[in-house]
């Protein structure tokens, strides 16, 4: 994969105004890359929640896959998984606050497309209850598969998953680059789901219509009266995308993905060398 250079722009003004809410993408992000958190993130964190802030990690990882933070919770430890599909409550043990499922017959339809369009694609299937994956698709060494079988076995109906939602269909494929394949999949299915990317990988995130990391974002901001304007986030890969340009001030991290960096006026340094809490730390300074 190549990724070109972009230019460096000149750093626009800063809020104006100190944020009410904090959002930050994990992988590429908050985290370093051997997936733990600073000391200096920490602090920058618990300084935050200390001055009011409220964090809200907001990932594509599933919420079994949040322990990597579980420590760092100084404020309510709500987080939306899932790009957006699960608000979790970190605090108690990652217990479901919300789910935005995709519907069983929207994940069938776009197997179906992808299989036509790009023959050699394999599935996973992310419910509630764990990952369910085809036996072609990668192994998951992090979270073994619950259960390995054909897609269409995996998201028929019956006892097996009853009240076990679909969060996320994933897409892998062998040979085609990660970019053109979301292309691809946005072309072809975008009538059914919502296809992302955040791997280096030819992997896709694919929700329910409508559902981002954006959109759940926007829902709990609303109800709790916080207007975008008010709001920071932070992310580097194309499932941050939505979420950067709603918040009122969206960085893109040094590392990030180029469209990413194209699409976002404000950037800080990069997940190795703190950019998240570099940037809080300044943001602290600003007027309440």
């Amino acid at each position: 994969m190549c990724w070109v250079t972009v230019p460096e722009l000149p750093e626009p003004a800063a809020p104006a105004l100190r944020p009410r809410l904090i959002a930050s993408d994990l992988d590429g992000t908050l985290l370093r890359d051997d997936k733990t958190v600073s000391p200096r993130t920490a602090a920058a964190l618990a300084a935050a929640t200390a001055a009011g802030i409220r964090i809200v990690f907001v990932t594509g990882r599933p919420a079994r896959w949040m322990e990597v933070v579980s420590e760092h919770l100084h404020g309510e430890g709500v987080a939306i998984c899932g790009n957006g599909a699960a608000v979790v409550d970190l605090r108690n043990g990652g217990q479901l606050i919300e789910v935005r499922p995709l519907p069983r017959e929207n994940a069938l339809a776009v197997v179906h497309a992808l299989r036509t369009a790009a023959p050699g694609t394999t599935f996973a299937v992310e419910r509630t209850i764990g990952i369910h994956q085809e036996p072609g698709y990668p192994p998951m060494t992090m979270d073994p598969a619950i259960e390995v079988a054909p897609v269409d076995k995996l998201l028929a109906e019956g006892d097996a998953y009853r009240g076990a939602p679909v969060l996320k269909l994933l897409a892998h494929h062998d040979t085609l680059d990660p970019d053109a394949f979301l292309a691809l999949a946005r072309e072809t299915t975008g009538h059914w789901a919502e296809s992302t990317r955040s791997s280096t990988s030819a992997l896709l995130e694919i929700s329910a219509p409508g559902v981002s990391k954006a959109t759940t974002l926007a829902l709990r901001c609303e109800r709790a009266g916080i207007d975008p304007s008010r709001v920071v986030a932070f992310g580097d890969m194309p499932n941050d995308l939505e979420m950067l340009t709603w918040a009122g001030t969206g960085y893109a991290m040094a590392n990030a993905h180029p469209a990413v960096l194209a699409a976002t006026a404000h950037h800080t340094d990069s997940n190795e060398n703190d950019g998240v809490a570099q940037a809080i730390e300044r943001l602290l300074l600003l007027p309440t």
